[in-house]
């Protein structure tokens, strides 16, 4: 299921669920990441992201989001965050979601979730990259 999930976003098939996202309300919070690949297109990326809740930035790490693309190696993301009430809330294993995330101009996203119900919409800052989460989840730690 993840992986057709992964190749329905990378190939941008899934197209914007609007009742879904507009019943999410407004965003708990933003993030931003940056991943280096350990191989692109083939093994698990890490990297690490700046979380803003309540205009407080948290520093986290990031593994298990795969990149594919065409010859980057380092890939920024940003995304919108919904359900975070606490911070203690964000710590976890995310796993994508059959809500579907808007796809345009190249620009391709990820929609997941993690144990805490917190619902995280991600999006490449460059064209041509496409995201898929690693069969274990992707894990996000506070540091």
């Amino acid at each position: 299921m993840l992986r057709v999930l992964a190749f329905c976003l990378g190939a941008g098939l899934l197209g914007s669920d609007a009742a879904a996202q507009d019943s999410l309300g407004p965003p708990s919070a933003t993030l931003v990441l940056e991943s280096t690949s350990v191989a692109v297109g083939i093994g698990v990326s890490w990297g690490s992201g700046v979380l803003t809740l309540d205009g407080a930035e948290h520093r986290f790490k990031v593994s298990g989001l795969s990149v594919a693309d065409v010859g980057a190696s380092k890939v920024s993301a940003s995304g919108e965050v919904w359900g975070l009430a606490d911070l203690s809330q964000f710590d976890g294993t995310y796993y994508g979601t059959d809500v579907g995330v808007a796809v345009g101009g190249g620009i391709a996203g990820i929609a997941m979730r993690n144990q805490n119900g917190v619902f995280i919409k991600l999006s490449a800052s460059q064209q041509g990259v496409k995201f898929s989460i690693a069969t274990q989840g992707m894990s996000l730690k506070l540091e």
